[in-house]
């Protein structure tokens, strides 16, 4: 059985996207068969994936239908990675879902085949704690939180942490958090490694050991369509996202 792999921060800018896109496909190049949902309105996680906007089937026909994931999902460009991509509509989602009984399950019931299918589902949420964020943590049986290495993201983790402690009360006892990835690290600044020290002190089970750098190529590899791995595979933000996903995988 796959497991189902949320990434979750409220705040926008963390590098949730690129941590889905270039997890999954590090993951994926291992040989790990391996599903990507976008989840945000934005469709960066499809179109990072050199997909179309408004392709079909799509994520958003999962929520508002009978589709389930498994039969939305489409090949990306790399070997046992595919993708659920999102469209524009799914910013209807926001209104439409808190309308129907019972939505924050809607995706946990569309997840179908999707744990026999693939050893790894990841679910990129918007920069919300809005219904589809909601839903895919309903849906998840771990959530990667990405936290940039930066003031603000420190007080921004303490709300995130309360809503998972209110979801796995009320809606999903069996969430857990696989751990916390620090991003957009820049070791020069010192606000970047206090930040670094009083994560780890806080939550010192929960960190990563890899810490994904500021890094060129991993901003411009969406702008190809591709994740870093293809687009600059000797670059340090590649070499972080394959430490990253042996981690994962480790963690299981």
């Amino acid at each position: 059985m796959g497991s189902v792999l949320a990434i979750a921060n409220q705040k926008g800018g963390v590098g949730k996207t690129t941590t889905a896109v270039n997890l999954g496909a590090s993951i994926a190049d291992a040989g790990y068969p391996t599903l990507l949902v976008d989840l945000d309105p934005q469709c960066n996680a499809t179109v990072a994936l050199g997909l179309p906007k408004h392709g079909s089937p799509n994520v958003y026909a999962c929520l508002s239908g009978d589709l389930t994931l498994s039969a939305a999902a489409t090949r990306s460009g790399l070997e046992s990675l595919d993708v659920v991509p999102s469209t524009p509509e799914l910013a209807g989602a926001n209104v439409e879902l808190p309308r129907i009984a019972g939505s924050e399950s809607i995706l946990r019931e569309r997840l179908g085949s999707v744990k026999e299918r693939y050893l790894f589902t990841l679910l990129d949420c918007p920069p919300s704690l809005g219904p589809l964020t909601v839903n895919a943590l309903v849906a998840a049986d771990k959530v990667i939180v990405p936290v940039q290495t930066e003031y603000f993201a420190l007080e921004g983790l303490a709300q995130l942490l309360d809503t998972l402690s209110l979801i796995q009360r009320e809606l999903n006892p069996r969430l857990t958090v696989a751990g916390m990835i620090l991003t957009m690290h820049d070791g020069r600044t010192r606000l970047a490694r206090d930040v670094e020290r009083e994560v780890r002190e806080h939550f010192p089970e929960l960190v990563f050991d890899t810490v994904v750098p500021r890094n060129v190529r991993l901003g411009e590899a969406p702008s190809f369509g591709l994740p870093v791995l293809r687009h600059a595979p000797q670059s340090a933000g590649s070499a972080a996202y394959l430490r990253l996903a042996k981690e994962v995988a480790a963690r299981g």
